[in-house]
């Protein structure tokens, strides 16, 4: 299902193929830290450095990745 027209969604794909591979990087880049910024400043602040990297990282990747990475990645760094 899309709510985007073809042809605008012609003219976005066309824009994307003119970008160099990096302006591609930088967007995607970007998209991210706009997303991560998001899930940050809707986990509660109370929670320790640890269960905030696990809240984070279920929110972007559970169902993607098996539980023992999530939390692994909570751990990282720690």
């Amino acid at each position: 299902m899309s709510d985007t027209s073809p042809d605008m969604e012609k003219m976005v794909d066309e824009r994307y193929r003119s970008m160099t591979p990096d302006q591609r990087v930088r967007i995607a880049a970007s998209m991210f830290e706009t997303a991560r910024a998001l899930i940050e400043s809707s986990l509660p602040p109370n929670l320790s450095r640890k269960e905030r990297r696990l809240a984070f990282a279920r929110r972007l990747y559970e169902g993607e990745l098996p539980e023992r990475a999530l939390h692994a990645f909570a751990d990282w760094g720690a």
